[in-house]
């Protein structure tokens, strides 16, 4: 029989890690005033000048100004979609009148000053974009912890928590994350694109944990650290732990 060639099985490149990261971008604040109704007014006389000043813009929905039940924000959330207007995120509500439901809790944002709006002669024109300061890098240091529900972002540099960081909660920083307290949420340190960021925290019960788009998940850590003072850093584009002496 003549001989029958044999093909070697060829071995596919091993696929690289997925990897995500934060990206900053200006978004619009609005900070509803009683009574609402007058300010929804004023929001559509600005709309009648300007049919496109909120087109393509991400808002922020800023609600300290208000005492709100959970049937008020629906209303004020539909209200804001019949003219178009997409919430990006809540800052300033009770934690409980924020569900799967509606946009997430925001908070850590850097002001940008405010946006002039625009006058009778911009009315078809479209807005245009605001310039964003150059600011140096710096740090956010947060008193409080950080709560179930919450979202705390910060892609200019350092997030310092002084207390912990609930299950449910996720600070997302450009920089490194230090967390004094115990770390039950996630974490996501050098979201800009910053390898060398690492994580530190005094009792280690992370949801989730990133660097630079690299992540691991609970599931994923080893059991050994729970409860531990630890250390994350990127090595070799693979996510290592290291215990360190409590302070």
């Amino acid at each position: 029989m003549p001989n029958t060639p044999v093909t070697q099985p060829t071995s596919e490149p091993a696929r690289p890690p997925i990897r995500f990261r934060g990206r900053s971008f200006m978004a619009t604040v609005l900070a509803p005033i009683p009574p609402v109704a007058d300010w929804f007014g004023d929001l559509d006389a600005l709309n009648r000048r300007a049919p496109n000043f909120f087109a393509g813009r991400p808002v922020i929905l800023d609600l300290s100004g208000l005492r709100l039940n959970r049937e008020d924000l629906d209303g004020l959330l539909a209200e804001l979609a019949a003219r178009n207007i997409a919430v990006l995120g809540i800052e300033g509500a009770a934690p409980s009148l924020l569900d799967s439901g509606t946009p997430p809790a925001l908070s850590g944002g850097r002001p940008a000053g405010e946006v002039a709006a625009p006058d009778e002669s911009a009315a078809d024109a479209p807005a245009p974009a605001e310039p964003q300061a150059k600011e140096t890098a710096r740090s956010l240091i947060l008193d409080a912890p950080v709560r179930s529900g919450q979202t705390v972002l910060h892609l200019e540099g350092d997030v310092t928590v002084l207390g912990a960081v609930a299950s449910g909660a996720e600070v997302i920083a450009g920089g490194s994350i230090h967390v004094y307290g115990a770390l039950r949420g996630r974490a996501i340190a050098g979201a800009a694109g910053n390898p060398t960021a690492r994580i530190w925290c005094r009792r280690f019960e992370p949801e989730l944990v990133a660097i630079d788009g690299l992540y691991r998940a609970a599931d994923d850590l080893d059991p050994a650290f729970r409860g531990q003072a630890v250390e994350v850093r990127l090595l070799e584009d693979a996510i290592k732990l290291n215990l360190f002496e409590r302070g």
